[in-house]
């Protein structure tokens, strides 16, 4: 039995530190090269497996360096990773991510194996996702292998909570409709909502009369806004100074589903993992900014 399932992505991470970011056909001078476990799905399942959560991953990785490091890293956050599918025919995926000095980053993503999850190996995982109380989803896996597994959750009774990045156009309804929560950033939520203007409560109202069970808008530094049957609340954000941002809303997410599984109500969920987010910005790097319970303690207002 598994509080968290996350199916998803693993990717390396390569990152570098720049003065400023290049402009169109300029060259800038970085620091060393950092290479670290990311990926949004591994993200999660490590944010969720430090907090003490029992959690699992299925991804796909190539039977490369690459993919050992995000295995390794993995086992060391305390993820189980026996769904893990090791693709000796395919490359790992890598991120390549440029922080600047403010902690903002930019990323490209060239996804290598996780383009080979298929519906597949998700019906082959069947068993894992009905032992799940919860089933987190990314966008970084082919939309058919996240349809599979939110159909597959739906049937077996497990909750799914829906992470729509990198952000389509559109999502189908029958997704959104399992969604619960469906959880997007300021970027996200106009761009799935249709609402170029307007405030994260409007842009959440409208994702619900799309379909979504729930919705949860994360804001940065300003926390979150939830929206579920209870209505909308606001959730204040914790000051901290930002070092790096990679990875701190799959933090977000992780927190959440961790904290969903154990029975909490969504705004004291999102609550909870508006702390973990703001502790991983604390530090540079994606997994290994992650918080342990320990660690959150020691954040500012704890």
């Amino acid at each position: 039995m598994y509080d968290v399932l996350v199916v998803g992505s693993a990717n390396a991470d390569l990152t570098v530190r720049v003065e400023r970011r290049p402009g169109a056909g300029e060259t800038v001078l970085g620091t060393d090269l950092v290479e670290s476990a990311g990926g949004k799905g591994a993200n999660q399942a490590a944010a969720a497996a430090r907090l003490g959560g029992r959690t699992a991953l299925l991804a796909r990785v190539g039977g490369d360096a690459f993919g050992e490091m995000l295995l390794s890293a993995q086992r060391d956050a305390g993820t189980d990773v026996a769904p893990v599918i090791v693709d000796d025919a395919a490359r790992t995926g890598t991120a390549m991510i440029i922080v600047s000095p403010d902690g903002d980053n930019s990323i490209v993503v060239s996804p290598g194996a996780n383009a080979a999850l298929t519906p597949d190996d998700v019906a082959a995982a069947r068993h894992v996702i009905a032992a799940s109380s919860v089933v987190s989803l990314q966008l970084e896996i082919p939309m058919e292998s996240v349809r599979a597994a939110a159909a597959t959750a739906e049937e077996a009774g497990t909750r799914v909570v829906l992470n729509p990045s990198p952000a389509p156009d559109a999502l189908a309804h029958g997704l959104l409709a399992v969604a619960d929560p469906l959880v997007v950033n300021e970027h996200e939520a106009r761009q799935l909502s249709g609402l170029t203007d307007g405030k994260p409560a409007e842009w959440a109202r409208a994702l619900r009369d799309q379909g979504a069970r729930s919705v949860v808008v994360t804001l940065g530094g300003d926390g979150a806004l939830v929206l579920d049957a209870s209505g909308v609340r606001e959730v204040p954000g914790v000051k901290v100074k930002a070092v790096d941002t990679t990875g701190a809303g799959d933090a977000f997410t992780g927190a959440l589903a961790t904290r969903l599984a154990r029975g909490d109500a969504l705004p004291d969920a999102a609550r909870f993992a508006v702390r973990v987010g703001a502790a991983a910005v604390t530090k540079p790097g994606a997994q290994p900014s992650y918080p342990s319970l320990a660690e959150l303690d020691e954040l500012p207002g704890a």
